[in-house]
């Protein structure tokens, strides 16, 4: 038997395509444990009003990955976009 045959029986069907890795899961549950517990009474949304005004740069990169990336305009239509030159007239 070659060492690629052997490989192949060896290795068990490993995790469903999509589930999360057992280490990944803990991590998250971890972070988001952690968060509640830094906001106090407010919880987790109190702790990312803390870091929203202490650290706007790595907060609103976080928001950016939460948005959803698909965006649309009212009831599902085409987003309207209305630009207007705003002047200002000097007296002098």
């Amino acid at each position: 038997m070659n060492k690629q045959t052997e490989k192949k029986r060896r290795a068990g069907p490993g995790r469903p395509k999509g589930s999360p890795n057992k280490t990944t899961a803990l991590l998250k549950d971890a972070i988001l444990t952690a968060a509640e517990k830094a906001g106090d009474k407010d919880g987790m949304v109190g702790y990312l009003e803390q870091q929203a005004k202490k650290n706007p740069g790595p907060f609103l990169s976080l928001l950016g990955k939460v948005l959803p990336l698909q965006v649309s305009g009212l009831d599902g239509g085409a987003i309207q976009v209305t630009f207007r030159n705003v002047y200002e007239r000097s007296d002098g």
